[in-house]
């Protein structure tokens, strides 16, 4: 499982497309050398994961702490063993984490049919949650599939693909609690939630189908580097997902959740692809105790395609989001939303790309759902410098939201323009696409 690594002492910088790889000499000089994606580390000023000491992940591993993993117990062994010692995991290929398809979790006697039948509203109601034989064996079969599918990403670690088509379907990496990760150069399809649970007093008491499972969760987790990465749903999107009790069976949670005390994540050059829920910044209203001065989080040069919502929704953090491309599709544009203003939130989005279908509102770009300034300069709507929020408070009066988020970036290597945003990212953005 493991491999040989001819430049055990190689730490490289890289931003964008360009790199710039240092051996260190035995007098500390550094010298050219070859690139080794592994090794690389956040450059210094790219964001907010090189703050405070900066982001490194496993670049220091010895040989024997870097691993190929090509199937996903070998990938979970290669996490389990050396504890924090730094490690860098290189997939290769795309390793599935539910090969066995959804029926291999079942037990209790689980059923959808009969789960259908016990708590349809027209016989259950609406007015308690499901309780009884069927949900008990979802709870159950949910419980398996959650050991299997939850990977835990230890301290100081880079994970890597090989090559152009490298990553993991259906699995969901949980950074949590941890320090110092880095995730690169990988394809990751959003894990399907196999046992949804239908909660009848959610959505105002006509019920909802709600799913657990984001793709990566950054959770209480300092210094993290998420970079030219692609997060889709892949084989399963929601529009595809059937109907029953007349809401979409939600097999979906989030793709990138950063959570519960989270900071200083940067965020770069990835693709969220036809997705809903893409990225919460902060869970909670009530988490004010671990999420106060923390929730650092920078997004720069991103395409967001086919999105629906959350790129991303803030609570608390001050987040910087800048460089990015978002493009609404046509069946989107009636139940949309870019930008989230959560409680507290300190939301700084400048010099974004975004692209909307004919009939789009532009004011639905920004969502209220608290009383938090935000600052929203030098962002273009299809080509033409727009200021969303005097659109937003002109188009949605009821949110009126107020301009200035109370501090200035300063973690940014390179602004581009927003006219030339869309074509950056679209030829450098995503897995595959590190040069």
């Amino acid at each position: 499982m493991r491999a040989h690594v001819w430049h055990a002492h190689a730490i490289t910088a890289f931003a964008g497309c360009t790199a710039l790889v240092l051996g260190v000499t035995g007098t500390g000089v550094a010298q050219a050398g070859s690139r080794d994606l592994g090794r690389q580390v956040l450059p210094a000023g790219d964001g907010w994961g090189s703050a405070e000491g900066g982001t490194s992940g496993g670049s220091a591993a010895d040989a024997e702490h870097v691993y190929t993993v090509t199937t996903w117990a070998e990938f979970k062994a290669a996490l389990r063993d050396g504890g924090d010692a730094p490690k860098i995991i290189k997939i290769k290929g795309m390793i599935d984490a539910v090969s066995q398809g959804c029926d291999a979790f079942v037990t209790g006697g689980y059923d959808l049919q009969q789960y259908l039948k016990d708590y349809d509203p027209a016989v259950y109601g609406n007015d308690k949650v499901a309780m009884g034989p069927q949900e008990d064996a979802r709870v159950a079969s949910a419980a398996r599939q959650d050991a299997e599918i939850k990977a835990n990403i230890p301290s100081n670690t880079t994970i890597v693909g090989v090559g152009r088509n490298s990553g993991i379907l259906g699995g969901s990496l949980q950074i949590k609690g941890v320090q110092n990760v880095i995730m690169r150069n990988l394809t990751i399809e959003a894990p399907l939630d196999c046992f949804p649970k239908w909660d009848p007093t959610d959505d105002n008491r006509t019920g909802n189908w709600n799913s657990e499972y984001d793709a990566v969760v950054v959770y209480g987790t300092h210094h993290v580097w998420l970079d030219h990465n692609t997060f889709t749903d892949g084989r399963y999107p929601d529009s595809e997902r059937p109907v029953y009790f007349g809401k979409v069976f939600q097999q979906h949670d989030g793709l990138t959740d950063i959570v519960r005390g989270a900071n200083h994540v940067t965020v770069s050059w990835n693709r969220f692809e036809n997705h809903d829920k893409n990225m919460l910044i902060g869970n909670s209203d009530g988490s004010a105790s671990q999420d106060a001065g923390k929730l650092k989080v920078t997004m720069h040069h991103n395409r967001f395609d086919g999105i629906l919502q959350r790129s991303p929704r803030v609570r608390f953090g001050q987040v910087d989001v800048y460089n990015n491309h978002y493009v609404v599709n046509e069946e989107q544009k009636d139940d949309y939303y870019v930008f989230g203003v959560g409680i507290s939130s300190q939301l700084h989005a400048t010099d974004n790309a975004i692209t909307l279908p004919a009939g789009a509102k532009v004011g639905k770009v920004l969502k209220k759902w608290n009383e938090s300034p935000l600052t929203a300069e030098n962002n273009h709507v299809n080509g033409r410098l727009t200021d969303l929020i005097a659109v937003h408070n002109a188009e949605i009066p009821a949110e009126t939201l107020q301009s200035g988020a109370g501090w200035t970036p300063t973690l940014r290597r390179k602004v581009d323009s927003p006219r030339a945003v869309p074509a950056i990212v679209k030829a450098q953005a995503g897995a595959g696409k590190v040069c």
